[in-house]
């Protein structure tokens, strides 16, 4: 059971050492019920990485996480251009804002079907797209093959996040960057 939360947030990692699909094993744990029930009754989810694959292997929210389109695991920083400023995980983050932020994984390649592509875009579900450092979003800056460079989306409540970088990985100017800490500060001061 899940004690009384504003946010539960899905770590990225290997769950159950993704044995099978990424994040189907970790789907069907007894806590993803409670998850799920906290999700459909306006609660927040933020699921990172491995923590995206769950979601969606969950129906929290539309799509798979397939692996990327050279079959190689890639770990590196790359730039993404946030869309939907209008939720408590992005509210004071400027639209088409480019951030860099790390990746690191094997099945980031996010597909969905043409209808449930539309009903994306129609609902202004896309978080973040993968883009170069101009901001464009072509084939060249898409480290994975994800569908339209979709780097993160949102479910159609927008109390449910999905992304495939690490913003936890970006969170000290003195390490790294700052650019990932911008979701954490978002949810803390619009979480309040």
């Amino acid at each position: 059971s899940l004690p009384k939360c504003d946010l539960v947030v899905l770590p990225g990692g290997f769950s159950y050492g993704d044995y099978l699909r990424c994040g189907s094993m970790a789907s069907k744990s007894k806590v993803m019920n409670e998850v799920v029930r906290h999700a459909n009754n306006g609660g927040y989810v933020f699921g990172i990485c491995n923590g995206f694959q769950v979601l969606t292997e969950s129906g929290l929210l539309p799509g798979a996480l397939l692996r990327n389109n050279k079959l190689k695991f890639i770990c590196k920083d790359v730039n993404v251009k946030t869309v939907n400023n209008q939720t408590v995980f992005t509210k004071k983050i400027s639209e088409n804002k480019i951030l860099t932020i790390p990746i690191a994984h094997n099945e980031g390649n996010y597909f969905c079907t043409k209808d449930q592509l539309k009903e994306i875009e129609d609902n202004e579900q896309v978080a973040i797209y993968y883009c170069d450092k101009d901001g464009k979003t072509e084939e060249k800056s898409n480290p994975n093959g994800s569908i339209k460079n979709i780097a993160g989306i949102f479910n159609k409540e927008k109390n449910v996040l999905g992304m495939m970088p690490h913003p936890e990985r970006m969170i000290d100017p003195s390490l790294s960057g700052e650019d990932g800490s911008l979701f954490f500060n978002n949810l803390i001061n619009n979480l309040k």
